[in-house]
């Protein structure tokens, strides 16, 4: 590409440079933002060293690690850049979302980076004297951060996605063509079978219809990730995201059936005994049993240490007595992974058990008909397909067998090996959820006409748009970037924490711009965008509030 551009009286660096040189200085940006991030961390651990309590600097310490996050972002997507080119697919589209990205992230680290609506961190709040900011005054990053005609190449994009509107999104992802296959196949199915009824399920508050699931299961969404030899497909993690993201596209709570068993079969994979995965992972594969999580206490989000629900072994069972809440798909499923204390003399993690317990599905008349069980549903603004209960247990029987891995007090250390499955699950919903955002922003600025003309013509209007398009691409890139570490066998908590802090934002801004877009008439129920709204606003509290997550991320990068 060599395009040049007036503006004004000048002639804008960007189009005057050809692919190889923009992908090379975003490469270098990448390079130089790393040794930045290394500066803040030195600084980071002189500053901290001398505090007793984690908790004493919080603001700065998540403050660094959005802007490791903001760092690690560039650098997927300078390296997708690069794949790209060498595969000769990098084309206008690419060019474009590659630059504004970089021009949109670099000056967020240059002057504030927004943590949530009223908390930004500055340059400043980490490194005061911005003696490390300073190093960055390179030619490559005031390129990106000053020299780009921002205005035009949003002009462009804008234009590439009105003439793109019939392919699944804008911008080669860089997945490979079984990958790409498998994403156009549930495009499709989720734009036929799911998107025009998901808003009348959500309004009347309905659970997922049933011959949905049943689908589901013959199209295998639920054995994805599991091992052939088990009766799943034994596919890669990627293509677990890209499933859950263009079912979550139609509606996230059939994009988070597919996650429940994934979650499921992960802790059954590598906790399990032989007996226990021979037993129970065909029938989560095969749709027979439908999982649910039973974790969280009323008095315990994230502190799971605390938690207070025992399993007392008495002869060949356990009794369960304690209260559960914020479980979800709990009347339905007929599976509990469930996480209760079964040494009452051990505290914190170490008296924690994990269990697989087999329960009745609800009816229309009862919600939990086993003896032992009772519950009852929460309402909430949105991911209603699946619902939400409180439960109680009142001496609940499990049978002996039904210990995961058949050994008391490992519960918290199984759980925890499914942590970054789930959190990279939760980023791929993310980028679905942003995505129908997107798709029904797009569809009402190219219908809705004011003052003589359609309103995607009003550049805030098209910004807001081009904008969403960009940042679902850099979300992309550090979910699959997760995913490829989870999928090498690979350490990947930091990885798959950043990516679902940075989705997770990047789905609610483009649902806020979405319905900013609808105008008065996104504030109706009648739009799927009110929908859309309440179901972006979970993704930043489950599987890791976003202020525990930032935690998480900080303690790792300062190791």
């Amino acid at each position: 590409m060599n395009i040049s551009t007036p503006v004004g009286n000048e002639i804008k660096s960007e189009f005057l440079i050809d692919d190889r040189e923009v992908v090379n200085k975003a490469l270098t940006v990448a390079s130089l933002l790393d040794e930045y991030i290394n500066d803040l961390k030195v600084l980071a651990r002189i500053h901290f060293s001398s505090s007793k309590d984690d908790n004493e600097h919080q603001s700065k310490l998540h403050g660094l690690a959005w802007t490791a996050t903001y760092v690690e972002a560039l650098k997927q997507m300078s390296i997708w850049a690069e794949q790209l080119f060498r595969s000769g697919s990098f084309s206008k589209s690419e060019r474009i979302i590659l630059v504004l990205s970089f021009n949109e992230y670099l000056n967020q680290l240059f002057g504030g980076i927004m943590m949530s609506q009223n908390e930004i961190v500055r340059p400043a709040d980490l490194d005061n004297k911005k003696r490390a900011l300073k190093k960055l005054n390179r030619k490559e990053i005031l390129f990106f951060k000053d020299e780009v005609n921002v205005d035009q190449l949003r002009s462009e994009l804008i234009e590439l996605i009105i003439r793109d509107q019939s392919t699944s999104f804008i911008g080669n992802d860089g997945l490979d063509e079984d990958q790409t296959i498998i994403r156009e196949a549930f495009f499709k199915f989720s734009k036929e079978k799911i998107e025009p009824f998901a808003h009348e399920w959500h309004l009347k508050d309905e659970l997922i219809p049933l011959d949905v699931i049943e689908e589901l299961a013959s199209l295998g969404v639920f054995g994805l990730t599991i091992p052939e030899e088990f009766g799943g497909t034994g596919l890669d993690k990627i293509t677990m995201c890209v499933v859950s993201e263009e079912l979550s596209r139609g509606y996230i709570g059939v994009g988070s059936l597919a996650t429940r068993t994934d979650i499921a079969s992960e802790l059954i994979l590598c906790g399990g005994s032989t007996g226990q995965k021979e037993h129970w992972l065909p029938k989560i594969a095969s749709g027979e049993i439908m999982p649910t999580a039973v974790f969280t206490e009323p008095n315990t989000g994230s502190d799971l240490g605390s938690l207070q629900t025992r399993a007392t072994l008495k002869g060949e069972e356990y009794c369960v007595t304690g209260n559960k809440t914020w479980i979800t798909h709990a009347s339905r499923a007929n599976l509990m992974t469930l996480l209760a204390r079964s040494d009452k003399n051990k505290s914190g993690y170490k008296g924690l058990s994990m269990f697989l317990a087999p329960k009745t599905p609800g009816n229309d008349n009862l919600d939990f008909p086993d003896n032992g069980i009772k519950g009852g549903e929460i309402e909430v603004l949105g991911y209603r397909g699946m619902k939400e209960y409180e439960i109680s247990f009142d001496d609940f029987k499990i049978d002996k067998k039904n210990l995961l891995g058949e050994e008391e007090g490992k519960g918290f250390t199984q759980l925890m090996e499914t942590f970054e499955s789930a959190r990279i699950q939760t980023a791929a919903r993310a980028i679905g959820v942003a995505k129908n955002a997107f798709d029904l922003g797009l569809k009402y600025a190219d219908e809705r006409t004011q003052f003589g003309k359609k309103i995607i013509n009003f550049p805030r209007v098209r910004d807001k748009l081009v904008n969403m398009a960009v940042e679902i691409m850099v979300a992309k890139q550090l979910t699959y970037f997760s995913a490829r570490a989870k999928d090498d066998g690979k350490r990947c908590d930091l990885e798959a924490g950043m990516a679902k802090l940075l989705a997770a934002r990047i789905a609610w801004t483009a649902a806020d711009n979405s319905l900013q877009i609808h105008g008065g008439n996104g504030f109706a129920l009648e739009y799927p965008i009110s929908r859309v709204l309440c179901d972006a606003r979970i993704l930043n509290i489950f599987e890791g509030a976003a202020e525990i997550q930032a935690q998480v991320i900080a303690k790792r990068i300062l190791r």
